[in-house]
């Protein structure tokens, strides 16, 4: 932090200020916690331990699992604690590993969705080759790229928030530490980090929808020449919950992140991110395993493992 920064400690505003309405914020945000926590520990525990979904799909889906988990461990707990104790103060660095894991999780996320879909595409357009374009050695590959590419634009994004100054105010009408209305705040010129966060939201999530988009664009068009009503069915059972989540995760993403600074408004963009920071990783394991007879299959045997190990 600069020497000439004064702020050591941000306010975070929250949502309303109506106890009663507090109350139900702090229950609706608890399920979706407790169901975020619970369905994607079980979605790992269940690929991890059932042989027969250890493929490139499964792999791709622990891992966002993972970063679902420290998306919503990175907003929801600190909110709880506003919404219980009204301490709504966070101090500057704690301020700031919010918004790198945070972002770090976004990041993540939308490039794992471009390399599931290239999956996808692999599986219905090059079933023959499937073995091999897809191997382990390819999908550690591709699994190391998201998570190293993904720390690696949080971490330039970080670094150009502390550079910034931040003499006063130090409220965030937020309920977490975001980039946008944390440029509000700097009483520091934020030409660079609008530039570079505009730059960020192209690259991971325009850029990475429009492959991801290109990917399905070749998938439909395989399973539109599948000549039984069946094969045809089965294919787009394959797909259908990766566009979903898809779907709903950019369109919140690339409304925050396009317009950062002086355009951000404080009412839609709580919405939103409520979105995805918490609603899109309590959803995700919900529309990746209720469809999935796989998956329903390997959760039920897990309590018998359990047992059988303990006994």
């Amino acid at each position: 932090m600069s020497n000439q920064t004064l702020v050591t400690e941000f306010v975070l505003q929250g949502f309303s200020e109506v106890p009663q309405l507090q109350i139900l914020l702090f229950v609706f945000f608890l399920c979706l916690y407790a169901v975020a926590l619970c369905g994607n520990s079980l979605l790992v525990v269940a690929v991890t331990l059932s042989s027969r979904l250890h493929t490139p799909m499964y792999f791709f889906l622990v891992n966002l699992s993972v970063l679902d988990l420290v998306c919503a461990c990175t907003v929801v707990p600190k909110l709880l604690g506003i919404l219980v104790s009204g301490k709504k103060s966070i101090s500057y660095g704690g301020c700031m590993a919010q918004m790198y894991f945070l972002s770090w999780a976004v990041a993540g996320e939308v490039l794992l969705f471009t390399a599931m879909a290239y999956d996808r595409y692999v599986a219905i357009c090059q079933p023959l080759r499937y073995g091999s374009m897809m191997s382990p050695k390819v999908c550690a590959v591709l699994a190391g790229a998201v998570w190293g590419i993904s720390m690696l634009g949080a971490g330039v994004n970080a670094c150009l928030v502390l550079r910034l100054n931040f003499c006063g105010p130090n409220m965030i009408d937020h309920f977490f530490c975001e980039i946008p209305p944390l440029l509000l705040l700097s009483c520091s010129s934020t030409y660079v980090n609008n530039i570079m966060t505009i730059i960020a939201d192209i690259f991971f999530a325009m850029l990475n929808f429009l492959l991801t988009m290109v990917s399905y664009g070749f998938i439909v068009s395989t399973i539109l020449k599948i000549r039984t009503a069946e094969g045809k069915q089965r294919a787009f059972s394959t797909c259908s919950s990766h566009l979903i989540a898809v779907t709903l995760y950019y369109s919140t993403i690339i409304y925050t992140y396009l317009s950062p600074g002086s355009s951000y408004s404080a009412g839609p963009g709580k919405v939103v991110a409520v979105l995805y920071s918490t609603v899109s990783p309590t959803l995700n394991p919900l529309i990746y395993s209720l469809k999935n007879k796989d998956i329903k299959a390997a959760l039920r045997k897990c309590p018998c493992r359990a047992t059988q190990s303990s006994a």
